[in-house]
């Protein structure tokens, strides 16, 4: 009986691999299984030691393919677009994740960082890691489509990415990792689009950004965003939100006070 119930788990997810798809609830499991919700529950946690299926969250699983069978788990790009929409909830590859969509590779992330409007534990499938940050207003922020071989994935455009760099700086190692990664997307930034990812953001974030921008030489895509600032900025903010600013040299066209030394690994 047991040989049974293993044979028909491993037709159930060869059927929905052939058909093209790679995730699966335990409830549509033990549907397709014919079997109560503890027989679905073994013949998973067989599939599971074989490496033929993971379970990056609860009740939720993914089919390995031999390709991945190395991570334990599909890449984190191809299941959180399902399972998010299994949650019915907003997201997109943001930060570090969304840099390197966009061509900036300087330090490849250890772990996937998501977007989110609510906070979520982290993931550990396998060797593959991911962690959730919480954005405001998440569905103001822009985003575009790529496609994975699994589907697609949303991801925060260049200028939406540059935004988030700034705002999340203690996400992806500090302002001079923030500056080298400009460095690295300035050429895919356009200026009008800037000007309006920051609208979804705190004016202090475009008072550091459009600074780093020229820090790193790329100032001729900062000057929108320098006529924002001028128009948004009541008061002057410190580079550095973590430390005192008094007495530090201000940067008038950008009302910041330059209370850190930035240096882009360029």
């Amino acid at each position: 009986m047991k040989s049974e119930s293993r044979l028909h788990a491993r037709d159930y997810i060869s059927r929905l691999a052939a058909s093209g798809h790679y995730h699966f609830s335990s409830a549509e499991a033990q549907a397709a299984l014919g079997v109560s919700a503890d027989a679905a529950k073994l013949a998973l946690n067989r599939l599971a030691k074989q490496g033929l299926i993971a379970s990056p969250a609860r009740s939720f699983y993914v089919i390995v393919p031999p390709e991945y069978s190395s991570l334990g788990c599909l890449p984190a790009d191809q299941f959180i677009p399902a399972l998010m929409k299994r949650l019915g909830q907003s997201y997109y590859m943001g930060l570090l994740s969304a840099a390197q969509y966009h061509g900036a590779a300087h330090h490849r992330p250890q772990e996937s960082q998501v977007m989110v409007a609510k906070s979520r534990r982290p993931i550990v499938c396998g060797t593959v890691r991911v962690a959730f940050v919480v954005r405001k207003d998440i569905a103001q922020i822009p985003v575009q489509s790529f496609n994975t071989p699994r589907g697609t994935v949303l991801v925060s455009t260049p200028e939406a990415t540059a935004v988030d760099l700034v705002g999340y700086y203690n996400h992806v190692g500090g302002l001079d990792h923030v500056a080298t990664i400009l460095g690295e997307l300035a050429d895919n930034l356009d200026a009008g689009k800037l000007v309006a990812a920051v609208q979804a953001a705190p004016v202090p974030w475009a008072q550091r950004l459009g600074y780093l921008l020229e820090r790193v030489e790329a100032g001729e895509r900062a000057q929108a965003l320098k006529a924002y600032v001028r128009k948004h900025a009541r008061q002057a903010t410190a580079l550095l939100p973590t430390v005192n600013a008094k007495d530090a040299e201000r940067d008038e066209g950008w009302k910041l006070d330059i209370n850190a030394d930035v240096e882009a690994e360029l």
